[in-house]
């Protein structure tokens, strides 16, 4: 049912809470997950000659190696368990992300925790799981987060 499962993660142990859930699935159906991270690259400056955002590409290099680096421990334990895991690391807007590595791995399902945020912290930081809710065309698999 359920041959590819993608799993965002953010590093958080909250987004970590997803995985008894995507670990009872991989094993019932024998699916392959794959452990996503996004990078969204950051303002560092802005330019002293007008308005012109400023990325760091030294720091955006270090947390794509981080993110990865992260998932690849994710991965080994994953392993140990029997379960088989992909890496991927994108860099870019997350909702938009992860829509298109769903579509790109062909995911059966998307599995994430949701950080559970309500009010005005909704508003200012938005919803990764209500942007993906809202424009997927696959299976959402969501679980609030209580850590």
């Amino acid at each position: 049912m359920y041959k590819t499962i993608l799993v965002p993660l953010d590093a958080s142990k909250r987004a970590e809470t997803i995985f008894p859930h995507v670990e009872a699935l991989a094993q019932k159906f024998g699916s392959q997950l794959v452990l996503l991270q996004v990078v969204e690259p950051m303002l560092s400056t802005v330019e002293v000659g007008g308005m012109v955002p400023y990325y760091d590409p030294e720091i955006m290099t270090r947390w794509l190696a981080e993110a990865k680096t992260y998932l690849e421990g994710v991965q080994g334990e994953l392993h140990k368990r029997g379960i088989g895991a992909k890496v991927v690391v994108e860099s870019g807007s997350t909702v938009f992300s992860i829509l298109a590595v769903a579509k790109r791995e062909n995911a059966d399902l998307i599995a994430l925790a949701s950080h559970g945020r309500t009010g005005l912290a909704r508003v200012f930081y938005g919803s990764v799981a209500a942007g993906i809710l809202n424009q997927t065309d696959r299976p959402l698999l969501l679980t609030r987060a209580q850590v």
